[in-house]
């Protein structure tokens, strides 16, 4: 997420360091450096220089006189700016009205609304215990009625059944005489797109806000299209009364130029983000850890919340027994442990969300590879009960099955072993009094502060 801008802000801030005080040429030249980073991020050009111009202004202010270093005290500010530009903080939405909460959809075709309706019923429905119900009110896009039901069924949403034959106001309407008899506590209407911005759909989405009485009215639009995102969500805001916005498609995006620019352009906040394919891919949006996160300070708390939902407890607490009281960590377990890590995004997404991992070189960031994770629970899954309970019977024809029957070479199985081997005598160390041991040997040798990133 944000790549690009992050290594390149990274090389601009670099420019300062060694430097024994900040000075008016030395800030020049690093956002000299800043601006290019920004641009090439595809961010729009009046933010570009607001966000320059506010760095710049207090660079050279009273924020300089502490203790940091003069690149320590950049980051300081360069963060809070981006922090700033991204939002300030976090807002969540509006529920507080007589149910149901209607929230209406609105956006381009393409951008991802109705797997984002559905996506926002589940988060509704798991994260803050709602009774959600979902309307589809695009008579225009074949099949797009069909694709909401399928979806709303995937993440336990009551679907409100509608016609292309029916009026989209006419659809809403029935839609909140439906919820309010079931007891629903939100109504997530989800409206017709368009390839481009035309009077038709607005005047039309217009009409749906005025009749329904939205609380909220979200601008769902694609994060890589950049600047041209808040170009669009612009153009929207003039014609509907919008309340946020939701960004999707932000894990594909490398540049972060329609983050960066949406709530600037268009005044409004970016509520949630779309982070993935799958259901439960839509985050709210924290300016803060976003910010922290594209100066490779990473975003632990988003990961620490991610590993409370996702991960299994009772699978963790069992295998946590299993290792202090020194029993042998099988193949089942070394699985198990994969399939949580997929589950939270990958080893890639994982190690986004740690401190001081942008700063590792290429050559390590590209061993971490997430197919090689899905190698290996094939590799485990294509062996017999028998083989995964002992491992070192896995030898010659053995592994050429194996790696036949998943799809995979024998130095891949090989190679899954070597690794299976290696966390097994990791886990070793960590039962009895073994844990109480390397953590007395880590803190010899750790640094003052803790262990280094």
């Amino acid at each position: 997420m944000f790549d690009n801008l992050k290594d390149n802000l990274a090389k601009s801030i670099q420019k300062i360091k060694g430097q024994a005080t900040l000075t008016e040429k030395n800030i020049s030249d690093a956002m000299r450096e800043v601006r290019i980073a920004l641009l090439e991020a595809d961010v729009a050009l009046s933010v570009v220089k607001s966000f320059i111009e506010q760095v710049k202004a207090r660079a050279l202010g009273e924020d300089v006189l502490t203790s940091l270093k003069p690149d320590q005290v950049l980051i300081k500010i360069v963060k809070e700016e981006l922090t700033n530009t991204l939002g300030s903080s976090i807002q969540s939405l509006n529920l507080s009205a007589q149910p149901p909460a209607v929230i209406l959809m609105a956006g381009l075709q393409g951008a991802g609304k109705t797997t984002t309706t559905a996506k926002l019923a589940k988060y509704l429905i798991e994260r803050e215990r709602k009774k959600v119900m979902v309307v589809s009110a695009d008579v225009y896009r074949p099949a797009a009625i069909e694709q909401l039901q399928t979806v709303a069924e995937q993440v336990g949403a009551e679907f409100f059944p509608s016609s292309v034959i029916d009026n989209p106001i006419a659809i809403g309407k029935s839609a909140i005489v439906a919820a309010k008899k079931g007891f629903y506590d939100v109504l997530i209407v989800d409206t017709a797109g368009r390839l481009a911005v035309d009077d038709a759909m607005m005047q039309e989405i217009k009409g749906m806000q005025q009749s329904l009485n939205p609380i909220e009215t979200l601008f769902v639009v694609d994060a890589m299209t950049g600047q041209d995102a808040a170009n669009t969500a612009k153009a929207f805001s003039e014609i509907l009364d919008l309340t946020g916005v939701i960004l999707t498609k932000v894990d594909g995006d490398a540049r972060g130029g329609a983050a960066l620019s949406v709530r600037n352009i268009v005044g409004k906040p970016i509520k949630f983000m779309g982070v993935g394919e799958k259901m439960e891919a839509l985050e709210p949006f924290h300016p803060d850890r976003i910010a922290s996160s594209i100066l490779g300070m990473g975003d632990v708390l988003s990961l620490v919340e991610e590993i409370e939902r996702k991960v299994d407890k009772k699978k963790a607490d069992v295998l946590a027994r299993k290792v202090q009281k020194g029993q042998r960590f099988s193949l089942i377990d070394f699985r198990d442990q994969l399939t949580q890590m997929q589950n939270m995004g990958g080893m890639a997404s994982m190690m986004d969300k740690l401190p001081g991992m942008g700063n590792l070189p290429d050559s390590v960031k590209n061993q971490v590879n997430d197919k090689s994770t899905d190698k290996m629970i094939a590799i485990i899954s294509s062996m017999t009960k028998k083989e995964r309970k002992f491992p070192q019977l896995i030898k010659g024809s053995r592994k050429r099955r194996i790696a036949t029957g998943s799809g995979n070479e024998i130095q891949d199985v090989t190679r899954m072993l070597k690794q299976f081997n290696q966390m097994q005598k990791m886990m070793k160390k960590f039962s009895g009094k073994g844990m109480m041991k390397l953590m007395g040997r880590l803190q010899g040798k750790a640094p003052p502060g803790g262990m280094p990133f």
